[in-house]
C-alpha cells in the first residue's frame, strides 16, 4: 500500500473513531460502551502498530479538545495508546496471506483480552480512581463484568467485519496501483 493510501485511510479511520467515541457511545461515570474499537482494530489490522497507536492518541486528543465531556486527563490518552499498540502488534497483516482465519480469531481473542485487562480494567480504572477519588478495587470489580461481556462481542464484530471487507480491501487498497 502506498504512503498516500495509508495516510488517507488512517484519516478516515480517525474521523470514524472520533464519531463513534464521542457521539455514538453510552457513557456512565464508571464505564463507556461504544464501537470505537472498530476503527482502531481495522487500523491495526491494515496499517500496523504505528498507525493504530497514532490514530488512538490523535482521536483522544482531538475528541477531548473539540468535544469535551470533562477536563482533559492524559491518563486516558495513555490507555488508548496502549490499546492501539497492543492491537497493532498482534493483529497487523503485512499481506493478505499473513495468517489464516483460525489464527486471526486466536489473535483477536488474545489482543482483545490483553486490551480489556491492561488498558480497560487496570489503566482506565486507575485513571477513574485518580480523577474521581474513588477506591480502585471497588471500581475495578464493577468494571470486570462489562469487560468480560465485551470481549466476545469485540471478537465476533471484528471477525465478521474483517471477513466482509477483506476482498474489497485487498482489491482497492492493498494493491500498489494508484
Amino acid at each position: 500500500m502506498t504512503k498516500n493510501k495509508k495516510i488517507i485511510l488512517s484519516a478516515l479511520l480517525l474521523a470514524l473513531l472520533i464519531i463513534l467515541s464521542r457521539f455514538l457511545s453510552i457513557k456512565t461515570p464508571i464505564m463507556k460502551i461504544s464501537f470505537a474499537f472498530v476503527p482502531t482494530m481495522f487500523c491495526a489490522i491494515w496499517l500496523g502498530p504505528k498507525y493504530s497507536l497514532l490514530i488512538n492518541v490523535l482521536g483522544d486528543i482531538i475528541g477531548a479538545t473539540l468535544f469535551p465531556t470533562g477536563p482533559y486527563f492524559v491518563g486516558y490518552t495513555i490507555s488508548t495508546a496502549v490499546a492501539g499498540l497492543i492491537y497493532g502488534l498482534i493483529l497487523y497483516k503485512k499481506n493478505s496471506n499473513s495468517y489464516n482465519d483460525k489464527q486471526f480469531i486466536i489473535r483477536l481473542i488474545i489482543a482483545t483480552t490483553l486490551v480489556a485487562v491492561i488498558s480497560n480494567m487496570i489503566l482506565n480504572t486507575l485513571w477513574i480512581s485518580i480523577t474521581g477519588g474513588k477506591a480502585f478495587m471497588v471500581l475495578f470489580w464493577t468494571r470486570v463484568p462489562k469487560q468480560l461481556i465485551m470481549i466476545p462481542i469485540h471478537v465476533v464484530v471484528i471477525y465478521a467485519l474483517e471477513k466482509t471487507l477483506r476482498k474489497p480491501f485487498d482489491k482497492y487498497l492493498r494493491s500498489e496501483d494508484d
